[in-house]
């Protein structure tokens, strides 16, 4: 699984590159690095949520099939794909668009983390002969003895580390160099970890405002979509962990990789809040509706008329069977008119003769 998100990482590390050779500054390298792709996957993500609309639209219809077919599942399949093709639905690409950025943003963030190897594509052996070199020096690896922060802590301790990293090439070196000395961006090292940095230093300035910055997502998330908050157990737990889970690991991780986070986080708050705003699941509902009935009346306006004489014939047959029909209900009424007067006067003689009965005994 690794090997997949270091793919991911290893191609968007271009983009971080590039970024970087322009800028010169690691912080606003990453802050549009994060813009960009989420901007590439903001279709995915549209997608997503118009998938999701046309199965709450589709909701109503869903639940007369099932109480319809309640004891023949398998007509309710049948049925059920019969809805979804005519209404032009694919149930399946709401789950695959929204699994589809996770290995994406997986990958911004191994880009983030292992700078050697997929940021500025140092060769693999070159990068692994260097980084058991250092995980075997005391004091060099301080955050938290995790080795996947090693690269950073090449990056971030070259210059007394390069005289015994002799695995480097001249070109190695002078990468590595160029690319340690923008690691300063607002005041703030971003090699640094906030639990190996001084108060004064502002380090801790990054853990606060991932904090921050979920809370603040999650918070937004739900006035956006009320229906979570009727969430329990652990899907609670993930809405008001994570904030936290967040911050721990952005204090004890490179400011690096808790920056990202940050930009990561408010990007995708605004990312939502266009979304919401522009593309809410009642837009794109009432969007489709209508393409979907300009769609019926394109297709209506391409079928061909009737011939004349078989417009007539049928307009002959209909007319001679709403006639009939006509004369069959005129039928029944007489008849139920003449039954009636025929029940009156049945009854009323019945009274005659009971009184003439009456009177003759009398």
């Amino acid at each position: 699984m690794m090997e997949i998100f270091n793919f991911f990482g290893s191609l968007l590390g271009y983009l971080l590159w590039a970024l970087y050779t322009v800028f010169k500054n690691y912080g606003v390298a990453i802050i549009l690095f994060t813009v960009i792709v989420r901007a590439a996957m903001f279709p995915f993500s549209l997608k997503s949520q118009r998938s999701m609309a046309a199965q709450s639209r589709l909701s109503a219809k869903q639940k007369i099939l099932q109480e319809r077919y309640a004891n023949n599942q398998a007509k309710y399949n049948e049925e059920l794909q019969k809805l979804y093709q005519k209404e032009g639905v694919n149930p399946g690409s709401g789950c695959l668009m929204t699994l589809l950025p996770f290995p994406i943003m997986l990958g911004i963030y191994y880009s983030v983390i292992y700078p050697l190897s997929n940021t500025l594509h140092i060769a693999k052996d070159t990068v692994k002969q260097a980084t058991d070199f250092v995980s075997r020096l005391p004091g060099v690896v301080t955050t938290a003895n995790n080795a996947n922060y090693v690269e950073l802590e090449i990056v971030k301790n070259f210059s007394e580390l390069k005289d015994h990293l002799t695995m480097f090439s001249a070109e190695d070196i002078e990468k590595i160099e160029f690319f340690g000395e923008g690691f300063r961006t607002f005041g703030l090292d971003l090699l640094a970890s906030p639990n190996a940095s001084s108060f004064l230093s502002m380090m801790w300035i990054i853990p606060v405002l991932a904090l921050l910055s979920y809370w603040a997502q999650t918070f937004i998330m739900q006035k956006l979509q009320p229906q979570q908050n009727n969430q329990q157990g652990c899907m609670k737990v993930m809405l008001y962990g994570m904030p936290l889970l967040s911050a721990y690991w952005a204090f004890i991780m490179p400011g690096a990789v808790g920056f990202y986070w940050i930009i990561s986080a408010l990007v995708g708050l605004v990312q939502s809040l266009v979304q919401h705003k522009y593309f809410s699941p009642e837009q794109i509902s009432a969007g489709d509706e209508g393409s979907r009935y300009a769609t019926l009346m394109e297709e209506d306006a391409k079928v061909k008329p009737l011939p004349e004489n078989l417009q007539k014939q049928i307009a002959d047959k209909i007319a001679a069977k709403n006639m009939a029909q006509q004369t069959r209900q005129q039928n029944q009424q007489q008849t139920k008119k003449a039954t009636g007067k025929k029940t009156a006067s049945g009854s009323q003689k019945s009274k005659g003769s009971s009184a003439d009965y009456m009177g003759s005994k009398k």
